[in-house]
């Protein structure tokens, strides 16, 4: 094994480890100082509090996937060559993607079989990028998605008490609506246009057939996924906002909160 590629497989170990550690330490003890109203959350409720860890991975990724897309001329050039700086950027990714093997062993509190299958996809495209270094630009270009993480994890908002209508959950919904169909949904003309760019020449066919199957189905499996739960939060987005508007101005809320 390559020098690099020890560098990757540690970068990536070490990923997975600090998204542990984070879970079932950083995250309890924080959250405890933070919101004293997490104390009083079931423990199914706390597991779903705890995975909120993803937001440091999705700003994490998102900014140093930014700084590739904008300033790493190599990979905007050539989209299927072996990049530095993106496979680090994945190897932190899958770490974390493996980290969420937890999803089994805390199945009835977080599971999801989309999510799953969302995940390894993902991990399945990441392969030929950390083992073949191939594909990069499409693999740095799907880590925009994770801009979309930290309005998503606000969902305890309803948990600790505050209403749909209230200020803070209007805000979030509409932030959610807006980042997720940017950054998951506005983004595909870009994304299969440069496919399709790709298509058929030289470099199409420098990717063995496992990578392109890697590389094609993923990425509709993985878009598939995401208009459905764009449909989904637009759909939520849309009656909080419908509740807000008919609720009567001035009315105090259920439990007082309000903002």
């Amino acid at each position: 094994m390559d020098p690099f590629s020890q560098l990757i497989l540690i970068i990536s170990v070490t990923s997975f480890f600090t998204f542990q550690w984070l879970f079932h330490r950083v995250s309890p003890w924080m959250s405890v100082r933070i919101s004293p109203g997490f104390l009083g959350l079931s423990d199914k409720q706390k597991v779903e509090w705890n995975s909120t860890v993803s937001t440091f991975h999705a700003l994490l990724v998102g900014i140093f996937c930014l700084y590739i897309l904008f300033f790493d001329d190599a990979v905007n050039e050539d989209p299927v060559g072996d990049p530095t700086l993106v496979k680090t950027n994945v190897a932190i990714t899958t770490g974390y993607l493996i980290s969420l093997l937890l999803i089994f062993y805390y199945w009835k509190a977080i599971g999801d079989k989309f999510f799953v299958v969302h995940h390894l996809a993902a991990l399945y495209a990441y392969y030929y990028v950390l083992g073949q270094g191939m594909l990069p630009y499409f693999a740095n270009f799907r880590l925009l998605a994770e801009f979309s993480t930290p309005c998503v994890n606000q969902w305890f908002f309803e948990v600790l008490g505050y209403p749909r209508s209230s200020r803070p959950n209007m805000a979030n919904g509409v932030a959610m609506a807006v980042v997720f169909f940017l950054v998951r949904i506005a983004v595909m003309p870009v994304y299969y246009g440069r496919m399709y760019a790709v298509y058929g020449t030289e470099a199409f066919y420098l990717v063995p057939w496992g990578g392109r199957v890697a590389w094609i189905c993923s990425s509709i499996c993985l878009d598939i996924m995401n208009i459905m739960w764009m449909h989904k939060i637009a759909r939520g987005c849309y009656k909080v906002l419908r509740s807000a508007h008919r609720s009567k101005a001035g009315a105090p809320q259920e439990n007082g909160k309000t903002d």
